[in-house]
């Protein structure tokens, strides 16, 4: 399945349907009079956010959206049926913007959240509800209202727990692989992650989603690269793993471009609990790892761990120490 973070739909409720115009005519009876029935309710347009999606890619074969018009009224008083409602399903963590983009309208965060965003149109008054004792052979029978229409961006920021960080190649998508059954394409060649991938992985039997974001480098605020387009399925992380490549000859550097980067795209990214773990380490003798702790030490105070993705070392204490940020965070929703 192909990934798609965003996407622009067009939304249109149904309309109302129109007030019937007529008179009862039965034999023997010598006053009728009007019997013309209401129209009914257009349909509404609803979001609903659920689980097992990940992608937008469903809105790149269907842009437009139309729910049922509200069907007219008839004689002997009789009510058109309200027209159904269209719900249209988006992954979990799916944020709703105005044609422009800028207006945030809704942000669907949760399993099951709805949200109503066009609604449909009233249906007409039929003659029957305009009788009067100086008006008691009306003619008048109102139209439906339209349904609200508009275009919108469907925007999607991935929920996960943790985000992997870094440089292309520092070994982000082997991370995941080893403790999850995500299997993102592993290459020796800067950006073999073109999108986002997600896995789950468990820790002291609880479940942590993970995010591999594809790599960063110097001047993708400006586009370079793959750009920053997919920082924005970090912003809802509990905690950033910053992964260095220990066996690169500037990782200082390296961690000062990430997270110069991640400052440009939005500030608020730098407040994000982050664990920094040197990967690789098997492949650097055990006097250099840390010499090199020592020196990203000086720049940061983040907590520093040694990892082997591909040689599983170290994996256990880096999950559980970013297990603390995961429990934190949830705690704080719950409160709130």
């Amino acid at each position: 399945m192909k990934f798609l973070d965003q996407a622009k739909i067009f939304v249109k409720a149904g309309d109302g349907g129109h007030g019937a115009c007529s008179f009862r005519h039965e034999k023997f009876l010598e006053f009728g009079g009007p019997d013309g029935g209401n129209g009914g309710k257009g349909g509404d347009i609803i979001l609903e956010a659920i689980p097992n999606l990940n992608t937008l890619i469903d809105f790149r074969y269907q842009q437009h959206f139309k729910a049922q018009n509200g069907r007219p009224g008839a004689g002997r008083n009789c009510t058109g049926a309200n027209g159904d409602d269209l719900v249209i399903k988006v992954p979990i963590g799916t944020e709703v913007t105005d044609e422009t983009g800028k207006i945030v309208i809704a942000d669907l965060t949760h399993k099951g959240q709805k949200y109503l965003i066009a609604k449909g149109g009233l249906g007409g008054r039929g003659n029957d509800s305009f009788k009067s004792s100086t008006n008691q052979a009306p003619r008048r029978a109102d139209p439906g209202e339209p349904g609200e229409e508009m275009f919108i961006w469907l925007k999607l920021k991935l929920i996960a727990d943790i985000g992997l960080i870094g440089m292309p190649n520092a070994g982000k998508s082997t991370l995941l692989t080893a403790v999850t059954k995500a299997r993102p394409k592993i290459a020796n060649y800067p950006f073999t992650t073109l999108h986002p991938h997600l896995g789950v992985t468990m820790v002291d039997g609880k479940e942590i989603l993970l995010a591999d974001i594809p790599g960063l480098i110097e001047g993708a605020s400006d586009g370079i690269g793959l750009g920053t387009k997919f920082l924005k399925h970090i912003e809802r992380c509990s905690v950033l793993i910053h992964i260095i490549d220990a066996t690169e000859t500037d990782i200082i550097n390296n961690y000062k471009t990430i997270r110069s980067e991640l400052e440009k795209y939005n500030t608020s990214l730098l407040n994000k609990p982050e664990i920094i773990a040197l990967n690789k380490c098997d492949c650097v003798p055990e006097d250099e790892l840390f010499k090199l702790k020592e020196k990203l030490q000086k720049v940061t105070n983040h907590p520093i761990y040694f990892i082997s993705g591909i040689a599983n070392i170290g994996l256990k204490e880096l999950f559980r120490a970013t297990s603390i940020y995961v429990q934190s965070a949830q705690q704080e929703k719950d409160n709130s």
